[in-house]
């Protein structure tokens, strides 16, 4: 293939001539230190290449070499506990090789081709297969079997498959196919910006549990849902997602930081070995990949990490699994997009972004589901995808969180107030929703309770009657409302205080099963029940105040998941205490 010559060099964006027969996102090589770049625009024999390395000393007359090939993943045994910068380079292999900095043209490939794995055979010779058949199995952590799938494409009779122990690059089988005998490896590539296929997409109606209460009970997210967290600064969107990333019930984990500061993605990189799963007790890299693109790195690749991560969450996905993906934080992913587009010379839309973002913020969430994948066995994958947004003073008006609201389901409004308050997770329950309330309903049903649903449209109608009231109190002080609308707010006062707010880094509060989740709130909302027969009573809300049970309540959070038991005991403690009040206030009538 002919090589092309630079005619311009624009920071990332390289112009080289020569380039006719060339395709749109194929990989170019620039320059003779052969730095991986990806064809953007083209023009005649003219190609606009974004350039995923640092572009200082590289001039015009130097040589681009095109390889003909889109900018794809490796995908196979070796994901699993792996640290990849944008483009899918190792970042520990790196580091043995050239030291703690990535040096410009290093290359290495993505999967170990030393390591040998242990593939066990599930099918035999004479077998027809499909694309998408799983035909043997790797134990890739102890947590994760990886499943070796028949490639997109490739149909026939397995004419050889034996068990061993492989490289990725050995062949583990041979398939007849029409058009002559095909080995199969352990890993296939797939180009990143195209979609991996599947046979048909699922309604999402079952909830991915998180432990976080504010989500689980009032803003859910499903299997396959898409969620964004938008904030400013300080509000905690990184400690959500890392939340979501230890505590979430998907078997895989993808965690892209892109374009987040260093020391946020080094706190991730510190602290995610360092955790325990709490399913198994084994610590959660044994499910995760991370795929770290900080704000000091080149700024193209910022683009790149989105689709590599998206598209090594959806092998996984295809091999049945249910994947989570987090994104923090897409509005840096947007900037790359708008640097790269001003230095095309393109028409800008809003804030100099580019025309097409909302395109692409709507292509990249589309690629979420809960799917039925390739293969005879109709296996069932998910997944979810959840990403931050970082607009400039948490102005929820910013082109990218406007883009992010259009596509995604679920809304988790961060509130910088709350968080000045210590209140977390600062997710605002007024400005927040889900539209995934209503899907999982039917499940909860099911699997909780049948009044969970009503008990959390009860909790809501409170928490938004509280906020009416604050104002009626901030004019004319708490003492001038009636009594009922005392003891609502001092319920509300209950919910925010004992339900909603949860601390990262307690060792119970830090997770809450939904069944917990489920008595918390039945707790809370049984104390305004028997506290609202107390004032029809003539008990008043100052005698109710100074109850013990209240303090109770508000502990009862703090109790371990094999020892809710002990909310039946607070209940009773509830019963008896109203009553004593009541039967107190009778003998004095």
């Amino acid at each position: 293939m002919k090589e092309g010559r630079i005619v311009k060099v624009a920071g990332p964006l390289v112009v080289a001539e020569g380039m006719s027969g060339q395709k749109m996102y194929d990989v170019a090589l620039v320059s003779e230190k052969r730095l991986l770049g990806e064809i953007i625009e083209l023009k005649g024999d003219l190609a606009s290449i974004q350039v995923y390395e640092e572009t200082g000393g590289v001039g015009p007359g130097e040589p681009v070499y095109p390889t003909g090939a889109p900018l794809s993943v490796e995908l196979g045994p070796g994901l699993i506990e792996s640290i990849y910068d944008g483009i899918q380079r190792p970042l520990d292999v790196i580091r043995e090789k050239v030291g703690d900095f990535v040096t410009r043209g290093v290359s290495v490939p993505a999967l170990d081709r030393n390591r040998k794995w242990h593939f066990v055979p599930r099918a035999k010779v004479g077998d027809e297969v499909e694309p998408g058949d799983i035909i043997g199995t790797v134990q890739e952590t102890v947590l994760v079997e990886h499943r070796i799938m028949v490639p997109p494409g490739v149909r026939g009779k397995i004419t050889h498959i034996e068990e061993g122990d492989f490289t990725v690059e050995d062949p583990v089988a041979r398939v007849r196919t029409g058009k002559g005998e095909i080995e199969i490896k352990m890993y296939q590539k797939w180009p990143v910006r195209l979609p991996r296929p599947y046979k048909e997409k699922l309604l999402p109606d079952i909830p991915m549990v998180t432990g976080q209460r504010i989500i689980d009970t009032f803003f859910p997210v499903t299997k396959g849902g898409t969620a964004c967290v938008p904030g400013p600064f300080g509000s905690g969107k990184t400690v959500i997602q890392h939340q979501l990333a230890k505590w979430s019930d998907a078997d895989i984990v993808i965690y892209i930081g892109c374009g987040e500061r260093g020391n946020e993605m080094t706190d991730v990189l510190i602290e995610f070995p360092e955790l325990k799963d709490p399913r198994s007790g084994e610590p959660l890299m044994k499910r995760t990949v991370l795929v770290a693109n900080t704000s000091n790195m080149p700024v193209a690749a910022r683009e790149a990490s989105v689709y590599t991560g998206i598209t090594i969450a959806e092998y996984f996905r295809d091999m049945g699994y249910s994947v989570a993906l987090m994104a923090d934080s897409t509005s840096r992913w947007a900037e790359a997009m708008r640097e790269i587009s001003g230095r095309l010379e393109e028409m800008p839309g809003e804030e100099g972004y580019p025309a097409y973002l909302g395109a692409r913020v709507a292509s990249f969430y589309e690629r979420a589901g809960r799917v039925i994948t390739l293969g005879k066995d109709r296996r069932e994958g998910s997944l979810t995808v959840i990403g931050a947004v970082s607009p400039p003073g948490g102005d929820l008006a910013d082109p990218v969180v406007q883009a992010t609201l259009r596509v995604v389901k679920v809304f988790w409004s961060l509130d910088d107030k709350l968080a000045y308050r210590r209140h977390f997770p600062a997710i605002n329950w007024l400005t927040s929703y889900s539209l995934y309330r209503d899907t999982v309903r039917d499940y909860l049903d099911k699997e909780i309770s049948p009044d969970f649903y009503d008990m959390q449209t009860e909790a809501m109608r409170i928490l938004s009657k509280e906020a009416e009231l604050e104002e009626i109190v901030r004019l004319v002080g708490i003492e001038a409302l009636s009594e009922s609308d005392q003891l609502l707010l001092e319920v509300a006062r209950s919910l925010r205080e004992d339900f909603l707010h949860q601390n990262a880094f307690h060792e119970v509060d830090t997770y809450t099963s939904l069944k917990k989740q489920y008595l918390l709130l039945k707790l809370i909302l049984y104390m305004y029940e028997k506290a609202k027969e107390a004032l029809e009573r003539g008990i008043t809300v100052r005698e109710l105040r100074q109850l013990p049970v209240w303090e109770r309540i508000a502990r009862a959070k703090y109790i371990s998941e094999d020892e809710l038991v002990e909310l039946e005991g607070i209940k009773k403690e509830i019963d008896n205490e109203i009553q004593g009040l009541i039967g107190g206030k009778s003998k004095e009538a």
